[in-house]
């Protein structure tokens, strides 16, 4: 697959930039109406992926990790989710998440500007990219080469996210079994 374009609608396009200093800014903006949303079920919320990392180079796509208390309640903020501009996607593939996401099309191109990943408080998926963004903070070599990996995969595969994704996967998952051992020693 080489474009994502569906019925002649915009293309979603594989766009990594240089570090925004305002994204640790942005990430608190939307915390704050998250937490308005999931008020007491709400344990922590983290500011997790590329953008999280200083100095990383992204997309410029905001990921956050609400930790609740249960997940089977999270369906109910639906509809408030939709009110903030997010579309409700279920678990899309990941047993034990709800996933939102927030949208627009510019120049005829789909962008994402947040990713919202839900999970319940003991889920291991939360350690796990914790543990990633921790490991990248903290290495900046590591980042280094990953940023340099996530360029040159979006100049090859500037309208195909799932060859962007397949390119990323060894060397994310190489780092994920390191940062959960170096994790799980601190």
């Amino acid at each position: 697959m080489t474009s994502e374009r569906q019925n002649d609608g915009p293309v979603r396009e594989v766009r990594v930039v240089p570090y925004d200093p305002a994204w640790p800014r942005q990430f608190l903006e939307e915390a704050e109406r998250l937490r308005a949303v999931f008020g007491r079920e709400l344990v922590d919320i983290h500011h997790i992926g590329s953008t999280s990392v200083p100095g990383l180079a992204a997309k410029p796509i905001i990921d956050i990790l609400p930790v609740v208390r249960d997940i089977g309640v999270v369906d109910r903020f639906n509809g408030a989710m939709e009110e903030l501009g997010y579309e409700a996607m279920g678990e899309l593939g990941l047993p034990g998440r709800r996933y939102f996401r927030r949208t627009h099309v510019r120049d005829g191109f789909v962008c994402h500007t947040h990713h919202v990943h839900v999970y319940a408080l003991g889920n291991p998926e939360i350690d796990r990219h914790l543990a990633f963004r921790d490991y990248l903070r903290a290495n900046p070599e590591v980042a280094r080469r990953y940023a340099e990996l996530k360029q040159e995969l979006a100049r090859r595969f500037p309208h195909d996210i799932e060859g962007y994704m397949d390119g990323k996967d060894v060397f994310i998952k190489d780092v994920e079994r390191t940062a959960l051992a170096w994790w799980r020693r601190r």
